[in-house]
């Protein structure tokens, strides 16, 4: 006669199976969904063919080398000048806001935060195209034209939540007793902001920076409304090269930017994480 104890733990085994094969096939199916675009653009990104094609026609840096070419990419240049300026800008607009205002919602009641806060992160939630084109509407209403400055604006406001965003967080895990403490030591509000709040919300900050920054390094929707044509910007160049011949150095550009973006995040890693005593 079977033991039903033992019959009971098979049955148990079988939902957890079932679970694990779930969440590792789903994880490892994502994974691949993520990765995978990023591995075909730069193996593209090395064929020595005249267009873009998967598979690569062999292996060749002569796109790279093409867009290195001060003269063949004068225009790619200045569009990716045009663009980190842009980023630049916008990761400094969202300072002058996002900061003051992580600092001055940590000092708030919850309720009051709660009636507030979801209108400072309501840009997030309006999809940018919509809000790039009202921008374009109400900046022609009263006298603006298309310009750079017109479209930093426009990233701080979409872009600049993301920063209070990351810096509200770290906030909420600090110790208000620390401010005060410096207070009553007799440091000025200043002092104490600039020793004690700013360098406790620097992990929270920087990673805000660098969110603004690649949002707005590859946003199209909003610089394709506010720019003016003089201020053509790396997406917008992007397409223009698909959409004229099918151009490899999209995916020689690509690798650049795939490969900064990796560096740039092993080292926010390496600075940002916590270090053990």
């Amino acid at each position: 006669m079977a033991d039903p104890k033992v019959n009971r733990g098979g049955e148990n085994q079988i939902p957890g199976l079932l679970y694990k094969l779930f969440v590792f096939g789903f994880g490892v199916s994502a994974l691949i969904y993520l990765v995978a675009p990023i591995v075909i653009a730069l193996t593209m990104s090395f064929t020595s063919g005249q267009t873009l094609k998967y598979p690569p026609e062999g292996f060749s840096l002569r796109w790279y080398e093409a867009l290195l070419d001060p003269v063949r990419s004068a225009t790619e240049h200045d569009a990716a000048f045009n663009s980190l300026k842009i980023a630049g800008l916008a990761v400094l607009g969202s300072l002058l806001f996002a900061v003051p205002a992580t600092i001055g919602m940590s000092r708030m009641r919850k309720g009051t935060v709660g009636a507030i806060e979801p209108l400072l992160l309501s840009p997030l939630v309006l999809p940018s195209l919509v809000y790039g084109l009202a921008a374009l509407i109400v900046a022609n209403f009263i006298g603006f034209q298309p310009s750079l400055w017109l479209t930093v604006a426009g990233h701080v406001v979409v872009f600049g939540p993301l920063m209070y965003r990351a810096a509200s967080v770290v906030a909420q895990s600090l110790n208000p007793s620390l401010a005060e403490a410096s207070t009553v030591m007799g440091a000025s509000w200043f002092t104490t902001l600039r020793r004690v709040t700013l360098p406790l919300l620097m992990p929270g900050i920087l990673a805000g920076a660098f969110l603004v920054f690649i949002q707005s390094l590859d946003n199209v929707s909003i610089s394709l409304f506010l720019a003016d044509a003089e201020t053509t910007v790396l997406p917008l160049r992007m397409f223009a090269l698909i959409e004229e011949s099918l151009d490899v150095r999209v995916a020689a550009i690509s690798g650049i930017l795939i490969g900064l973006t990796l560096i740039v995040m092993l080292v926010a890693r390496r600075v940002l994480a916590p270090r053990q005593a």
